[in-house]
C-alpha cells in the first residue's frame, strides 16, 4: 500500500490534501487514510495502487508542492548516502575554487553540462581539474572558508537520522579537501571524495587516485548495504546530476534534490521546492522529533 506524502514549501491546506485524494479516485485509485506529520506543511495519504499509478495521477500537482510515493515498509531509513555538491552544500566546490585561477565562467560552463549528462564526468572532471594547474593550494582553503555555505536542512537530515541509528554517508565527485570539514560539520560518519594533487603548496593540474564516478557511488552504496546487513529498502539516496542517478535508481527511496532534468526523471521522489527536511517528512518525521540543526 503506497504512502503519499504531501509536503508545502510554504502552507499546506485542508482543500489541498482533498484535492490529491480527488486525483487518485479519479483514476480509478482508494484512498484508505489521511493524517498530518506537520499540520499545515505536511501530511499523508494513503492508496491502495500500485506505486506508479498513483505518481502518475499526481504528477500534475508537483508545481506546487513536493510529493513522495513509497511504498509503505520500511518507512524510517538506515542507510544515507547523499551527494555534496548542491545538495548538502549549496554550492560546486570545482567552480567556486576555479574562481580564485580567475577560470569560473569558463569552467562552470563545463560543470553544467556534466550534471546534465551531457559529457562524460571522468572526462569532464580532469580537464577542469588541469585547468586549475599552479593554483596555490591555500586557495583550497581560502575558497572553502569564503564560499562554502551548508544547505538548509542538513543538519537536521543527517543528525536526526543518525538519532534512531542510520548510517549516514557523505558521497561526492568533488574532493576530499572540501567534502571531510562539510562531512563533519553536518555530522556524516564519513566521507568519500576525489583528492586533488598538490606539489610544492600548488595544484599539479591531476586528481590523484581513482576518481569517484558514478559506478564508484552507486557501489558505495551497495557495498555499505552489505557491511551493515541492509536491504534496499532500507536505504535513501539524494543527489542532483546525471552522476548521481546510478546511486539513486539503487536506493530502496532515491531522491532528487533541486536537480538537473534527467537525475528528477530517474528519481522515486523530486524535491523542488522545499529543503532538505523534505527528507524527514518523507519518512514520516514531525519537526518536534528533529535533531537540532
Amino acid at each position: 500500500m503506497p504512502i503519499i506524502t504531501l509536503i508545502a514549501a510554504d502552507s499546506l491546506k485542508g482543500h489541498d490534501i482533498d484535492a490529491a485524494a480527488d486525483r487518485l479516485r479519479d483514476a480509478g485509485l482508494a484512498v484508505t487514510g489521511r493524517d498530518w506529520i506537520e499540520e499545515g506543511v505536511a501530511a499523508d495519504l494513503t492508496s491502495g495502487g500500485e506505486v506508479s499509478a498513483v505518481r502518475d495521477a499526481l504528477s500534475p500537482l508537483e508545481e506546487a508542492f513536493d510529493i513522495v510515493v513509497q511504498p509503505e515498509g520500511h518507512r524510517r531509513k538506515m542507510l544515507l548516502i547523499s551527494d555534496m555538491d548542491s545538495t548538502m552544500i549549496t554550492v560546486e566546490c570545482i567552480d567556486e575554487l576555479a574562481d580564485y585561477a580567475g577560470l569560473k565562467d569558463e569552467i562552470s560552463a563545463v560543470t553544467e553540462r556534466a550534471m546534465r549528462g551531457e559529457l562524460d564526468f571522468v572526462e569532464a572532471l580532469r580537464g577542469r581539474v588541469k585547468l586549475l594547474k599552479g593554483l596555490e593550494a591555500g586557495a583550497i582553503e581560502q575558497c572553502r572558508e569564503e564560499r562554502v555555505r551548508i544547505m538548509p536542512g542538513a543538519r537536521e537530515l543527517v543528525r536526526t537520522m543518525r538519532g534512531w541509528g542510520a548510517q549516514c554517508i557523505l558521497v561526492s565527485g568533488g574532493f576530499h579537501h572540501f567534502a571531510d570539514p562539510v562531512a563533519a560539520e553536518i555530522g556524516f560518519h564519513r566521507a568519500v571524495a576525489n583528492r586533488l594533487a598538490v606539489e610544492d603548496d600548488r595544484l599539479t593540474g591531476a586528481v590523484a587516485g581513482d576518481i569517484v564516478d558514478s559506478a564508484a557511488k552507486a557501489r558505495l552504496l551497495a557495498d555499505s548495504m552489505a557491511d551493515f546487513g541492509l536491504e534496499t529498502a532500507h536505504t535513501l539516496a539524494v543527489g542532483d546530476g546525471a552522476n548521481d542517478i546510478p546511486m539513486i535508481e539503487a536506493a530502496g527511496l532515491g531522491i532528487a534534490y533541486h536537480a538537473k532534468p534527467k537525475a528528477a526523471a530517474a528519481a522515486d521522489a523530486a524535491i523542488r521546492h522545499g529543503d532538505l527536511t523534505a527528507l524527514l517528512y518523507a519518512q514520516g518525521v514531525p519537526r518536534s522529533e528533529w535533531a537540532a540543526g
